[in-house]
């Protein structure tokens, strides 16, 4: 059974009218079409080279961007009978129809033309980005690989050698433009390891189904006919199609890397941002052991890349929804590191086999942090009578995947004891305490300084934090609770409004490095 889709009505298309072209006239960088009424529509020159005149096309002239949706119905049965240019967002997963044959569906996003989705048959989806390359003379029988001059079994610093490589030569031949895309879209799809499996299966068998790569979204000009009721496009054949896209640049925490044996994957759930990577663009000598321990790796990398929109179905409250992501062209990725990034995983590795050594005693003092509050200092008498080396780091006992060491360090510079409890850190600072969770999508909450902290701490534990967000039983007010402090995207605004809540003067030109 098809899962249930979280929708939205669709507000009703907005009028559009049909002209028929009398003329073609060049306008800058620009096609200007002339209408037998007078009135014209600019086009790029890539849309208008498709367009001749007789040929009818229905717009919208009171879109802001009229050219944003465009249907061309054409005056010679020689060429496709129907073009049909529109922004789509998400494309589906091939599936079977009635017939056995596979096919996508793309929706069209803000259409006014009553167009709802493009049909695209697999052979469309299949021609156009996986054998666009067999479609010149003498290429017929030509793989991916074989553009990039590579073989099938390359690994992944293989793939990304031949296509340096591929590039440096069409370059010094000054070859044409669309060689050098061909070559890059080759690798793009080659090098995502979910497109090059896909890619496989077609080599094998050309009817198999043909993922829509990084899921849609962008511009689609596509051939084919128009359904009776006005709501579906059904393509015959993709004639181009340019993806959202857009330059971004962060700092990446390394822990957030699942590590393969030939290939690493960065994911972000709250950035929403997906990152494939291979030991030439992420220069560390790692493997899928590497998992065990990456949760405890501190260190962060720069991420500069384009990045193309993508899809992603998320199950919540019994629905299915969909949720915008952003894909990075291996391509055009660059990794930097940061001058300390051997130490931290040394470091990592070093907490790692001391996690092993001692882990009956660690986990004995995690059970006992499930039911009561501890300071540093009884933490250290105990990790001491258990015969933990002193130069264990206690913050570490309850660190988790997700935690990020920015929120710790900055609260534990300003601390004069600390507890822990539970995945909890209590901060006893110069003028509150605070409670801190360190990951996205929490927030530090913060009290008053009690007279005596070991009584406070005790009554803390009692409560739950919706009892004191909602004030039940007052345990708002007998804790102090002065309110919290979110963990927003940007780190800067979080310290600035904690350094106001602490009563700590704020140094609004305090620059602080961003995760």
């Amino acid at each position: 059974m098809q899962p249930n889709l979280a929708t939205r009505e669709a507000s009703a298309p907005a009028p559009f009218v049909c002209q028929r072209v009398s003329k073609l006239k060049p306008d800058g960088s620009a096609i200007k079409c002339l209408f037998s009424d007078e009135s014209s529509l600019t086009l790029s020159r890539f849309l208008a080279g498709f367009i001749h005149p007789l040929d009818q096309i229905e717009f919208s002239p009171a879109a802001a961007d009229p050219d944003r949706e465009l249907r061309v119905v054409q005056s010679t049965s020689r060429r496709p009978k129907e073009l049909y240019f529109a922004p789509i967002g998400y494309v589906t997963q091939p599936k079977p129809d009635k017939r056995d044959e596979y096919f996508a569906r793309a929706a069209v996003t803000d259409g006014r033309l009553g167009v709802r989705h493009v049909h695209l048959p697999n052979e469309a989806v299949r021609d156009y980005f996986y054998f666009s390359n067999r479609r010149r003379p003498g290429c017929e029988e030509q793989t991916l690989y074989d553009l990039l001059r590579t073989v099938p079994s390359a690994g992944s610093v293989s793939l990304r050698l031949a296509f340096k490589v591929r590039l440096l030569e069409l370059q010094a031949d000054a070859a044409p433009k669309d060689q050098l895309q061909a070559v890059e879209r080759a690798f793009n799809l080659l090098a995502h390891p979910d497109l090059r499996s896909c890619y496989q299966a077609l080599l094998l068998d050309p009817d198999a189904p043909a993922m829509f790569p990084y899921g849609g979204f962008g511009a689609l000009l596509a051939a084919g006919e128009l359904s009776a009721d006005r709501e579906t496009f059904f393509a015959r054949k993709i004639l181009s199609f340019l993806p959202d896209r857009r330059e971004w640049r962060f700092r990446a925490p390394l822990r957030k890397i699942e590590f393969f044996e030939d290939y690493a994957v960065y994911r972000d759930s709250r950035r929403k941002a997906e990152v494939i990577l291979d030991s030439i663009s992420l220069p560390l000598a790692f493997d899928s052991t590497w998992n065990q321990w990456r949760h405890l790796i501190g260190t962060k990398v720069g991420v500069a890349a384009t990045f193309v929109k993508s899809g992603k179905y998320r199950h919540r409250g019994g629905e299915w929804h969909l949720v915008n992501w952003e894909t990075a062209l291996p391509s055009r990725l660059k990794i930097t590191l940061p001058a300390d990034v051997q130490e931290g995983l040394t470091n990592a590795r070093s907490k790692h086999h001391r996690f092993g050594q001692f882990f009956d005693a660690i986990q004995a003092i995690r059970l006992r942090l499930e039911r009561e509050a501890l300071d540093r200092r009884e933490l250290a008498r105990i990790c001491d009578e258990l015969r933990i080396p002193s130069d264990f780091d206690i913050a570490q006992i309850s660190w988790k995947p997700d935690y990020d060491s920015f929120y710790y360090k900055q609260l534990w510079k300003r601390t004069r004891t600390m507890f822990l409890f539970r995945d909890e850190y209590i901060f006893e600072l110069e003028r509150a305490t605070v409670v801190e969770v360190p990951q996205q999508g929490h927030a530090t909450y913060v009290f008053s300084r009690p007279a005596n902290l070991d009584q406070w701490v005790r009554a803390y534990a009692r409560v739950a934090k919706d009892d004191i967000r909602q004030n039940r039983a007052n345990a708002a007010e007998q804790l102090g609770f002065l309110g919290r402090v979110m963990h927003g995207r940007n780190p800067r605004t979080w310290l600035r409004e904690l350094r106001a809540k602490i009563g700590e003067p704020v140094d609004y030109s305090l620059a602080v490095e961003t995760p």
